[in-house]
């Protein structure tokens, strides 16, 4: 008798799947970070009036936003819509996120006693994840769907800081100047961020990402003291389920083998360092992600083609390469200039 068929083996066979597990592929994927989002004129209109983090409690509106680049791009896979925030918004810490500003945290966390914030998460706190997946996986059949979630230090980045930062002062100080109380609150991120994670997978996720957006502010020294511990208790949470794993940073090139190092399968690379030399600094038995500089795309047609050429030539002879920018969509992006892109990707790199 056969297993029997499941979100993740609709999509095993798939080009970003195999890509992932550095198999052999049809054409290179293509996927995008932050696709679902402002850059589309028909997420503008679904969103309208709607606060951000609502938004992502609302499991129709979720699959219709998620699936919304899927449709226009014929991208490869889907990426869950949510937000780094939306696990701590649901264990109740009081944060919100502001146009134009980001998240901003009511109490930060500056002493022990402000650690009790952040309690357990269950999966009964974001049913509405599973809900929305749910809908998802059954719309998007053999097309995966990326799971995602904020890096411990991250989360913990914007938590002590109250809201973005440039310098993020007050997160080092904690790191430097009370590591005991560091590792504790990266330590309980962690056990969050993981739970967040395996509910995405059990819902029917096919991939997960760990969006590490701000690790790139630090020394590799004390990434790999303050930070990676708990980065690798994550993927280590999730690795019995057997999906592709993926570690994302922003100006992370001196940290690329220690990201890696953390558990994932897949490595992200911004736009900094190129593919080939990335692959040199990660090391054998891992899959590579991006890396288009985003802004890119503001170019004429011919510039796109050429700057994607010089990727696709760097990832050329990589174990396994995800085609991606190296960050996020920008908001005032063409979504033309999208399509056209996946399109190029997938017609030049046919096999």
């Amino acid at each position: 008798m056969s297993a029997p068929e499941t979100p993740q083996s609709a999509a095993y066979d798939s080009a970003f799947l195999k890509a992932c597990r550095r198999e052999p592929v049809p054409h290179t994927p293509v996927w995008f970070m932050r696709q679902a989002g402002r850059s589309l004129p028909e997420y503008r209109k679904v969103r309208e009036g709607i606060p951000m983090l609502e938004s992502c409690m609302r499991p129709e509106l979720v699959t219709e936003i998620t699936l919304q680049p899927v449709r226009r791009h014929n991208v490869d896979a889907a990426i869950y819509y949510s937000d780094i925030v939306v696990p701590l918004k649901a264990i109740g810490v009081d944060l919100d996120i502001r146009p134009g500003v980001g998240p901003v945290v009511e109490n930060p966390i500056r002493t022990r006693a402000d650690l009790a914030q952040l309690r357990d998460l269950t999966p009964e706190d974001v049913s509405y994840v599973t809900e929305a997946i749910g809908l998802l996986t059954r719309e998007l059949g053999p097309t995966p769907l990326i799971g995602f979630a904020g890096a411990p230090f991250t989360l913990a980045s914007y938590l002590v800081e109250g809201g973005p930062s440039r310098t993020y002062e007050n997160a080092k100080a904690m790191m430097y100047g009370d590591p005991e109380l560091w590792a504790d609150l990266l330590d309980r991120l962690a056990e969050i961020t993981a739970v967040f994670l395996k509910v995405q997978i059990e819902a029917g996720a096919s991939a997960v990402q760990l969006f590490d957006s701000w690790a790139g502010a630090l020394a590799p020294a004390d990434y790999r003291r303050s930070v990676l511990p708990a980065s690798a208790k994550v993927f280590e949470a999730v690795e019995g389920y057997g999906v592709p794993r993926i570690h994302f940073g922003v100006g992370c090139g001196e940290l690329l083998k220690l990201m890696g190092e953390a558990g994932a399968d897949v490595v992200g690379v911004d736009w900094r360092v190129p593919l080939d030399e990335a692959a040199r600094r990660v090391g054998p038995g891992k899959a590579l992600q991006g890396n288009l500089d985003p802004t890119v795309l503001f170019a004429p047609t011919e510039a796109v083609e050429a700057k994607t050429r010089e990727v696709l030539d760097s990832a050329e002879g990589l174990e396994g390469h995800v085609f991606n920018l190296g960050h996020g969509v920008m908001p005032s992006t063409d979504p033309d200039a999208l399509t056209r892109l996946v399109e190029y990707v997938h017609t030049h790199t046919t096999r």
